[in-house]
């Protein structure tokens, strides 16, 4: 029955890591200002929210969606200010500091299979 009870702890714990690595390694993604990068992250479709306008977009137009951003917009730091979990999805919020703003940042990544899959993203000024 020990064996059983860690086993399960174990399992529990490295979700947990796994799940939480996936918004760690979006935010890293966004902090290099990669768009390629970021969108190996995108479900079949990802919401993209620039300074108010909104779309649906397949993943090859949300990589150059965010190519266009992050080249207008040339990426100095990413600070985390809130970081959730809720249902087997995550969430963060955050400051992007770029060369021609600040922008609140927002992510929402959603558990399919083994992988967290970022679902929406948002940048508003």
């Amino acid at each position: 029955m020990k064996k059983v009870l860690l086993f399960v702890a174990t399992i529990a714990l490295l979700s947990s890591f796994t799940m939480r690595s996936g918004i760690d390694d979006v935010i890293a993604a966004i902090k290099s200002g990669n768009a390629a990068l970021v969108s190996t992250y995108f479900d079949n479709t990802v919401e993209i929210t620039l300074l108010g306008e909104s779309g649906s977009y397949s993943r090859g137009q949300g990589e150059t969606v965010l190519k266009d951003f992050f080249s207008k917009n040339i990426i100095k730091s990413f600070t985390l200010i809130h970081q959730g979990e809720a249902g087997g999805s995550q969430y963060c919020m955050g400051k992007l500091e770029t060369s021609k703003g600040t922008f609140r940042t927002t992510l929402n990544l959603k558990q399919k299979g083994d992988k967290q899959i970022l679902q929406k993203i948002k940048f508003e000024n």
